[in-house]
């Protein structure tokens, strides 16, 4: 689309520099010059003589490249379903949860912590493997229950998604307080965090936010059609209903993946959606790349920060994130009040 070319170029640029400053970030500082040259080292057909001890290399690609990266695609994942969300419902306060995606997930998370499973499948990720299966799970008893015949209204399926979500939360509650001493491991996995991201944990979630990602993306003109009502849409040639269930499935896809490797990360989806559609404005086939990027270089970011506030110990990203993320949701609400009223 033109016009687009020059703000993603923008939005690359943005999201390789906030990736490069992080990956400075730790006990031991690697400075950007020094990166460059250690990833240069690393290309075909190109000589570099170290300069540099040889414990960064190690740092580089087994600690901090693997945090940036899923930060990276976590945040990519997030602000993208947000946008859809908003954008299927009709509704600036949607946001990537709102179908008891990160209930269901969480539920599956606790669940891994506190049933008696071998210590070889915590090695393998049985946490994220539980976390994503039961967030699919979520999403599809939701999307049952919300049918009415051949037909998903969209209220229905919002009450489904706040009903299913609000049991799943009663049952990890309930988890919780009978296996009191994994309190502490179970609530750092949910304020969310990077801490211990792994190359394969890149591997694991790639697929599913790449393909997620590509499906929203490709729908932009669709989501563009489905801001007015479902008859003007159909009357423009949509199929309404297999528009719905895809753009759900492709969103909810991409939450529950990022959402198993990094916990309950929350306003991702809502802000960063607001503040790229207030930049380059409303229409879908612009904003969705925008949104993984901008999303992306964000949670890179707010993980940066996550990890420098209290110098040697790291506070969860899902705390800088409600911290950012809580004065914005006040001030959306209260432009819809004035909307409204």
């Amino acid at each position: 689309m033109a016009g687009t070319t020059q703000p993603v170029l923008g939005g690359i640029a943005l999201l390789v520099l906030t990736g490069a400053v992080a990956a400075t970030l730790g006990p031991a500082r690697i400075p950007l010059d020094v990166q460059g040259l250690i990833l240069a080292s690393h290309l075909p057909f190109v000589h570099v003589v170290p300069t540099w001890p040889a414990s960064y290399e190690a740092v580089l690609f087994d600690i901090r490249l693997p945090r940036v990266v899923l930060a990276a695609l976590t945040g990519a994942a997030l602000a993208v379903a947000g946008a859809t969300y908003q954008g299927l419902f009709r509704n600036p306060l949607a946001d990537p949860y709102l179908l008891g995606i990160a209930s269901g997930a969480g539920l599956g998370a606790v669940l891994a912590f506190v049933l008696p499973f071998p210590a070889l499948l915590y090695g393998i990720g049985i946490v994220q493997i539980l976390a994503f299966v039961t967030a699919l799970c979520t999403a599809g008893l939701v999307y049952w229950l919300a049918r009415v015949g051949r037909i998903t209204p969209l209220t229905t399926l919002l009450l489904a998604g706040i009903a299913i979500g609000a049991f799943a939360s009663a049952l990890t509650a309930y988890l919780m307080y009978a296996n009191g001493e994994k309190l502490f491991v179970i609530y750092s996995w949910m304020l969310g965090g990077f801490n211990g991201a792994t190359w394969q944990q890149v591997a694991v979630i790639t697929p599913y936010v790449l393909v997620g990602g590509t499906i929203i993306a490709l729908s932009g003109r669709v989501l563009n059609v489905l801001q007015l009502d479902e008859e003007q849409a159909a009357s423009l040639g949509v199929n309404v209903e297999r528009a719905k269930l895809g753009l759900v499935a492709a969103a909810t896809l991409a939450t529950a993946a990022a959402v198993s490797v990094s916990g309950l990360i929350g306003f991702v989806g809502l802000m960063v959606p607001h503040f790229v559609r207030l930049l380059f404005g409303p229409d879908h086939r612009r904003l969705v790349p925008l949104v993984a990027l901008f999303g992306a270089a964000f949670l890179v970011a707010a993980d940066a920060i996550a990890r420098g506030l209290l110098g040697a110990s790291e506070v969860p990203v899902g705390v800088v994130t409600a911290a950012c993320g809580a004065p914005f949701f006040l001030h959306v609400l209260r432009r819809q009040k004035r909307n409204v009223f």
